[in-house]
């Protein structure tokens, strides 16, 4: 069963990891899915190497010129968004005497900014079209409680959660459902970087910092992108459509919510 089939997609931070994997998922499930990514080269790549139902748009999540863009190119192409992934993102860790007003302002611009801008105009698109939608929003573990390190990152992760409600209660009433998955530590080309930046902080030998969070996991491993595609599926199908407002935990029991 093809549970997308005819549904357009757009995808934010698409060019690779956890939002090149839905993208994946959501052509295999029968949707035309926009790549959007601020790496032009590699989201291009992305689209081409998924194939047939994926392609690319160019997209700054901070600049709201570049996602009205965004919107009307998928407009254009597809007749309409049906299904919209809030991925972009960004992290950073520092001691709380360490953070920066450039610190704070760069990732509230991109992960609570551009969450709140690219919902806003997609959902002004959904209800001009009159036919609902799905807006999932990423969250993480991060957003569910303080770590030392990373103070910032997870005040911008739980205002996606609240504004996943807000947005959620708001919109419902005009058939759009807007929910958000929870991930925990997700293996990739991401934690490479995260655990370098602990590995500074921390004064850890690289991987060890990777090593320590996997094996704490109660599944037993960190997580995949491919193990949040099926919550994602699922989000975005008529399965959900009575789900509203909801953060959902995927992150092999690190979180009970």
């Amino acid at each position: 069963m093809r549970r997308l089939l005819g549904k357009s997609a757009l995808i934010t931070g698409a060019a690779r990891g956890i939002g090149k994997a839905f993208a994946e998922a959501y052509v295999r499930e029968g949707a035309t899915v926009a790549l959007a990514d601020i790496d032009g080269d590699r989201v291009r790549k992305s689209a081409v190497e998924i194939g047939a139902g994926a392609y690319a748009i160019e997209m700054d999540v901070t600049n709201k010129a570049s996602i009205d863009a965004a919107v009307q190119a998928v407009e254009e192409r597809a007749n309409g968004i049906d299904i919209l992934v809030n991925n972009a993102a960004l992290f950073d860790a520092a001691p709380i005497v360490e953070i920066t007003s450039e610190n704070y302002d760069r990732l509230f611009a991109v992960n609570v900014g551009g969450v709140l801008f690219t919902l806003q105009a997609v959902a002004r698109s959904m209800i001009a079209r009159g036919k609902g939608g799905k807006i999932i929003n990423m969250a993480s573990q991060a957003g569910r409680r303080g770590e030392p390190l990373v103070a910032v990152y997870c005040a911008t992760k739980a205002a996606v959660i609240s504004l996943t409600q807000s947005a959620g209660l708001d919109l419902i009433r005009h058939g759009i459902n807007v929910n958000a998955i929870s991930p925990g530590v997700v293996d990739g080309e991401h934690w490479d970087g995260v655990d370098a930046l602990y590995a500074n902080h921390e004064e850890r030998p690289p991987g060890e910092k990777k090593k320590l969070v996997g094996a704490a996991v109660p599944f037993g491993r960190m997580g995949t992108a491919e193990d949040l595609t099926g919550m994602a599926v699922f989000l975005a199908s008529r399965d959900s459509d009575y789900v509203v407002a909801q953060t959902y935990n995927v992150d092999g029991g690190n979180w009970m919510s």
